[in-house]
Order: structure tokens, then C-alpha cells, then sequence
């Protein structure tokens, strides 16, 4: 099988689960309520959201630029911005293909040793990519154990019941355990092996030239100059994270009732006492949807996040999928206006 077949199969059964997803996130919308919401809510909180937004690429640029810069001291935060904005283009298409692609962008405009070489190689900016994905699991994780310590009583169960408690019955499948065993086993030996012996031939020794420019990206951390810098855009960016759920929180809870029906109506209702605690929560609920390898995220956020609103709100699923249409599609919209304004930026620059 080549390269190009199995990128389609991935993509086919990407956008199938996406499909799926999206068929259960919607079978049950009563699409007159559901677009009169819409038409019915503060806009201008989504408006605000979106922009949010845009200050979440720029400052995540920043903070990738921090990375980059020990390996290639003249890397602009333009370049960034736009290889950021270009690789959330290239996600909608195929997950996680936007985080190479970016690599290629940074890689094309790095500057060159005096070999011609470019100083952020493919595989030292890739080895950035990996850090800084990493980071953001983690930075996900402890915020969520963080969050659960003080709201355990009122939000624990969700994600226990609902979230971790079949991921947990998955991984207790003995069979699936030493699967995973014996592939990280593997992987790591293969590694091994390539760098061991890697210069004794010429294949293996571009391969393990490869494996070490990714290690030598991963600890391009340790030669940053500001690292507080790094925390400090982190911190920005999940804030920013909170405030674009609570403005579209306020977005739904800003819905006239007198534009739906009286069913809607008194569900919209039941949302409008909450606030930051559970904005976060649902920030946090939309992140771990972000993990299922979908286009986009079309469908495993919706799903998730309607089901967080649906179980803990005890309203219909229907009115979830209102927060979630206006979350998600207001930062799709932002992503396809940010990458295509970067892609424009780019095809002037060549001129």
C-alpha cells in the first residue's frame, strides 16, 4: 500500500467517525428551535469569542517562537503566526496533518548555514511540535485534576461516569494492555537500534540523523533564553481558552424567549445561573473531545459537549447542541478567515 492510499484511508474513516458522530450529536434537534436559537442569540458575545480566538493563534505562535529560537535566532513571530494559521487549515482536512505542515512552513522560511542548510531543519522544528503538544496534554491534565479537587462534588461524576470510566474499561482489557506494552517495547527498540547502529549504513544513518534533530527540537526547552516567557503565553492562552466558553456561554444564556418555543424556553432557562466555574468545565469537557482523531473535531466536540450540558444541567440534549454549534463553528469560522488571511500574507510575500 503507498503513502497516498493510506492517507485516504485514513481520512475515510476520520470523516466516518466524524459522520457518526455528527448523526448522533444532531438525530434528535428540532431544527426550528434549533436555528431560532441561533438566530436568537447575543452575537456579540460570539463575536467576542472569535476574537479571542484570534489572540489565541497569535499567542501560541509566541510561545512556539520561543522554542524556535535557540535552534534559529532570526525566526519572526510573523512566520509563526502564519504557519499556525495554515496548519489549522490543514487540521480541518486530516487530524493532526497541520502540525507538519507548519513544520514544512517554518523549514521554508528558516534561514541557512553556511552550508545552504536551513537552521530549523524539518525534524529539529517537528521535535518543537512534539514538546509543545506535550505540553499542552499535560497543561490539559493538570488543569483538569486541578479543577476536580475543588469542584469533585459537583462536576466529578461526569467525567467519571462518562469520560474516564469507559476509557478505564477499555484499558482493562488484558489483552489491549499488553498490546500497547509490547508496541511502546518495540518502538523504543526500533529507536534504539537506529541510533545505535545507524552510522554503519546509509539509510539507517539518515534515519537516525533524523530521530536525533527531533531529540535535539524536544531540548531546544533547556537553551531558551526567557523561559518564563514560555509559561507566561500558556497561561494567556488557556485563560483565553476559559473567556471564549464564557462568552459563548453568555451568548446562549443572552437567547430571547420569546424567539423559540415555550419548551425551549423553559430549558434556556435552567442555564442562565451559570457562570466562570462552568464555563471552565465545559472548556474542559470540549478539550478532551479535542483527543478523538476527527477533521476539525466536527462531531466529537459537539457530542461531548452537549452530553457534559445534557448530564449535568439536566437539560435536553437539544440545548447542548446549541452551545456546541456556536463554540465550535465560530472558531472553525476563525480558523478558515486566520488561515486564509496567513495563506494571502504568504502568496504575497513570494511576489
Amino acid at each position: 500500500m503507498d503513502k497516498k492510499a493510506g492517507n485516504i484511508i485514513k481520512y475515510v474513516l476520520s470523516a466516518g467517525v466524524a459522520v457518526v458522530l455528527l448523526y448522533f450529536s444532531f438525530k434528535e434537534v428540532k431544527w426550528a428551535d434549533f436555528f431560532a436559537s441561533l438566530k436568537a442569540c447575543s452575537w456579540g458575545y460570539v463575536l467576542l469569542s472569535m476574537f479571542a480566538g484570534v489572540c489565541v493563534f497569535y499567542f501560541r505562535a509566541l510561545r512556539w517562537r520561543e522554542l524556535l529560537l535557540p535552534i534559529d535566532p532570526s525566526t519572526s513571530r510573523r512566520t509563526t503566526f502564519n504557519s499556525i494559521n495554515i496548519g489549522y487549515i490543514a487540521n480541518m482536512v486530516l487530524p493532526r496533518v497541520g502540525e507538519f505542515v507548519r513544520c514544512g512552513y517554518i523549514t521554508a522560511h528558516s534561514a541557512k548555514d553556511r552550508d545552504g542548510h536551513p537552521l530549523s531543519s524539518y525534524d529539529k522544528v517537528l521535535g518543537t511540535v512534539v514538546l509543545e503538544r506535550s505540553w499542552d496534554i499535560i497543561t490539559m491534565f493538570l488543569t483538569l485534576v486541578l479543577f476536580l479537587l475543588f469542584t469533585w462534588n459537583r462536576f466529578g461524576s461526569f467525567f467519571l461516569d462518562k469520560m474516564l470510566g469507559p476509557a478505564f474499561r477499555r484499558l482493562q482489557n488484558e489483552h489491549l494492555v499488553w498490546w500497547l506494552v509490547l508496541l511502546a517495547v518495540t518502538a523504543l527498540s526500533l529507536v534504539w537500534v537506529i541510533i545505535r547502529f545507524g552510522r554503519r549504513s546509509g539509510a539507517a544513518g539518515k534515519v537516525a540523523g533524523f530521530f536525533k534533530g527531533i531529540g535535539q527540537g524536544v531540548v531546544s526547552c533547556l537553551k531558551m533564553k526567557q523561559a518564563w516567557r514560555f509559561f507566561l503565553w500558556t497561561a494567556v492562552i488557556w485563560s483565553l481558552y476559559i473567556f471564549m466558553s464564557l462568552s459563548t456561554l453568555w451568548a446562549v444564556q443572552g437567547i430571547s424567549l420569546e424567539a423559540v418555543s415555550l419548551e425551549m424556553g423553559e430549558s434556556l432557562l435552567q442555564l442562565q445561573k451559570l457562570g466562570l466555574v462552568d464555563a471552565i468545565f465545559l472548556m474542559l469537557a470540549g478539550s478532551l473531545a479535542s483527543i478523538i482523531p476527527v477533521p476539525g473535531g466536527f462531531g466529537a466536540f459537539h457530542y461531548i459537549v452537549a452530553l457534559a450540558i445534557s448530564s449535568l444541567y439536566g437539560v435536553p440534549f437539544q440545548v447542548g447542541i446549541i452551545f456546541a454549534t456556536l463554540s465550535h463553528e465560530s472558531q472553525v469560522i476563525t480558523q478558515a478567515l486566520c488561515g486564509g488571511a496567513s495563506y494571502l500574507d504568504e502568496t504575497l510575500r513570494k511576489k
